[in-house]
C-alpha cells in the first residue's frame, strides 16, 4: 500500500526523477504493479471493443483487465456497461473466463433471454434490470431492493469505432481526456473503419515494456532491416544526422535517388513492405493505387517532385477508395489541416498507426507484473458493412503466422524483459530527442500513483499527440 505524502500526494515507488532514465524496477516490482493496480487502471479510459462487434440491440460482449471484467452490450438506447458479478454471489452472470486462457472474449446476445446466471438463475435484461430473482421469498425484504439486486453500471464512452470503459465515475469524457487528437483522427474517418484481421499473443513481459516497442521508430534500423534497407535516406535523416527539432509527424518522404521515377519507385517499394509487414499500416488496396499515379511531369528537383508525388497519390487513393464504394475523406486536405503521428498513442494502452486511409491498432494488457497480452488489428474501409471478426487469433509470440514487422518487434521484447533484471542495470537511459513519449507517459503514471489533479493528467495526456519519434516534454507533473 502507497503512503500518503506530507503534501497529501502518494508516494510513488521507483519515481521518474530523471526524465532520460527510468527506473527499471518499474518493470518487474511487485509493489509497483499493484499501485498500478491500485492507482492507474481504476481511473482511465481502457479500450472495450469495437462498436461492429456490437452491432445489433443485445449484442454483448466481455472485456477483461487486471481482475475486472465488464460486460458491454448495445441496448434500445444506447450502449451500456455493467460490473460482471450477480449481485446474490458475485459469479460472472457472461464469460468471466481468465484473459489468458483459450477462451479469450465471451460474447453474444441477449434480446431475448437476458442474462442469467449460471449458479442459481438470477436474471436481467439488457439495461441491467432485476427480471428474476429465483426463490425470492427465501430472502429478506431489504435484499430484494432495486439498487441490491439490479446490475451494477460501468461508466461507459464511445469513440473512434470503439467502445471505452472507465471505472472512475468523476472521470472526464474520453474526449475531454484525450484532447485535439481525438478530433484530428475523427476528421481521418477512423469511424468508416472495420476489423479486416485480429491477432493476439502472451508475452514474458510487463505492459509497459510492449508499449514503448513502438513509442519510437529508432529501434528500425536493426529490428526492421528491410524497411531501413528500403528508404535508408529516410531513416538516416530521422536518427543518424543531427536535427534541431523533433516533430511527431509522419516520416518525410524523401528522394533517395537523382533520377524521380528511381526514387517514386523506391518509396513504393518502401510502402509495400509496410503493407506485406502490417496491412493496416498501409493496405495492398492503397500500394495498387499508387501504382497507378502517373511520374510524368514532375519537377526535376526531386525535393519538389516527391511531395508532389505524394500529394498526388493521397488524391489518388481518395478517388480510388470512393469510387469502389468505399468511404474515404480527402486525405491530402486533412493531412495538411489535422496532422497525426505514424503512430498514435492512446493513454494507457491503445495505439492507432494510420498512413492514409486503413490502420493498424495495438492494444495491451497487463497480466502480471512481467506477463502482458498484446492484440494487434488491421483495419480498412469496405464498401458493405463486412462479418464483425470477434476474436483474436491466438497465437505464440514467436509464430511464424504473425506478420513480419510484430514478429520482429515480438523477438525483442521478452529478452528486454529478461534484461531488466541484469545486475548493474538500473535505468533505462532515453534519447532526450525521439524516445521522449516513452519518458513522458511513464511521468504521466507516476501523475496518477501520486494521485495530481486530473485537470494536470488530462494537460500531460494532450501533450502526447504527435509525439511519436518526439523529446521529453516539460509537462509540469
Amino acid at each position: 500500500m502507497l503512503k500518503s505524502a506530507g503534501n497529501g500526494l502518494r508516494e510513488v515507488p521507483y519515481p521518474v526523477l530523471d526524465p532520460e532514465r527510468i527506473p527499471v524496477q518499474r518493470y518487474f516490482d511487485e509493489g509497483f504493479y499493484q499501485a498500478e493496480l491500485e492507482h492507474l487502471w481504476p481511473h482511465v479510459w481502457q479500450n472495450a471493443c469495437r462498436l461492429e462487434q456490437i452491432s445489433e440491440v443485445g449484442d454483448w460482449i466481455e472485456y477483461s483487465n487486471v481482475g475486472q471484467s465488464v460486460i458491454v452490450v448495445r441496448t434500445e438506447s444506447g450502449i451500456k456497461a455493467f460490473h460482471n458479478a450477480c449481485r446474490h454471489r458475485g459469479v460472472p452472470f457472461a464469460g468471466g473466463q481468465p484473459l489468458d486462457k483459450d477462451h479469450l472474449s465471451a460474447f453474444g446476445n441477449c434480446a431475448k433471454r437476458g442474462f442469467v446466471c449460471p449458479f442459481h438463475g438470477w436474471a436481467w435484461n439488457m439495461d441491467g434490470e432485476s427480471t428474476r430473482v429465483y426463490g425470492k421469498h427465501l430472502l429478506s425484504g431489504r435484499q430484494l431492493d432495486p439498487d441490491d439486486v439490479n446490475l451494477v453500471p460501468c461508466r461507459v464512452d464511445v469513440w473512434g469505432g470503439c467502445v471505452w470503459i472507465n471505472h472512475d465515475n468523476d472521470a472526464p469524457s474520453v474526449r475531454e481526456t484525450l484532447g485535439q487528437v481525438a478530433e484530428d483522427f475523427d476528421l481521418h474517418g477512423v469511424d468508416n473503419l472495420r476489423t479486416e484481421w485480429h491477432y493476439g499473443t502472451v508475452l514474458p513481459a510487463n505492459w509497459k515494456i510492449a508499449m514503448e516497442a513502438f513509442m519510437e521508430g529508432y529501434h528500425v534500423m536493426q529490428t526492421h532491416p528491410q524497411l531501413h534497407e528500403a528508404s535508408p535516406g529516410l531513416y538516416a535523416n530521422m536518427y543518424e544526422a543531427p536535427r534541431e527539432t523533433a516533430t511527431g509527424e509522419r516520416p518525410r518522404i524523401l528522394a533517395e535517388a537523382v533520377d524521380i521515377k528511381q526514387a517514386i519507385e523506391a518509396q513504393i517499394r518502401s510502402f509495400q513492405l509496410l503493407s506485406d509487414g502490417m496491412a493496416g499500416m498501409i493496405h495492398q488496396k492503397e500500394v495498387d493505387i499508387l501504382r497507378t499515379v502517373p511520374t510524368d511531369g514532375l519537377p526535376e528537383d526531386p525535393a519538389q517532385a516527391i511531395p508532389m508525388w505524394f500529394g498526388m497519390g493521397m488524391k489518388a487513393i481518395t478517388e480510388g477508395l470512393r469510387a469502389r464504394g468505399e468511404p474515404s475523406v480527402d486525405i491530402l486536405e486533412v493531412s495538411q489541416s489535422n496532422p497525426v503521428s505514424a503512430v498514435q498513442f492512446f493513454f494507457p494502452h491503445y495505439f492507432l498507426l494510420p498512413t492514409f486511409i486503413s490502420m493498424s491498432a495495438y492494444r495491451i494488457r497487463p497480466l502480471g507484473p512481467e506477463k502482458c497480452f498484446f492484440e494487434i488489428w488491421s483495419l480498412t474501409t469496405y464498401a458493405e458493412e463486412p462479418d464483425p471478426v470477434m476474436e483474436p487469433t491466438v497465437l505464440p509470440y514467436n509464430s511464424p503466422e504473425f506478420p513480419q514487422i510484430p514478429r520482429q518487434d515480438y523477438a525483442n521484447i521478452p529478452i528486454q524483459q529478461a534484461g531488466m533484471h541484469a545486475k548493474g542495470f538500473e535505468f533505462m537511459r532515453l534519447s532526450k530527442d525521439v524516445e521522449g513519449m516513452i519518458s513522458n507517459y511513464q511521468r504521466i503514471i507516476d501523475g496518477y500513483l501520486k494521485g495530481l489533479p486530473v485537470e494536470k493528467l488530462n494537460a500531460a495526456i494532450h501533450e502526447l499527440r504527435l509525439n511519436f519519434d518526439g523529446p521529453i516534454k516539460d509537462l509540469d507533473l
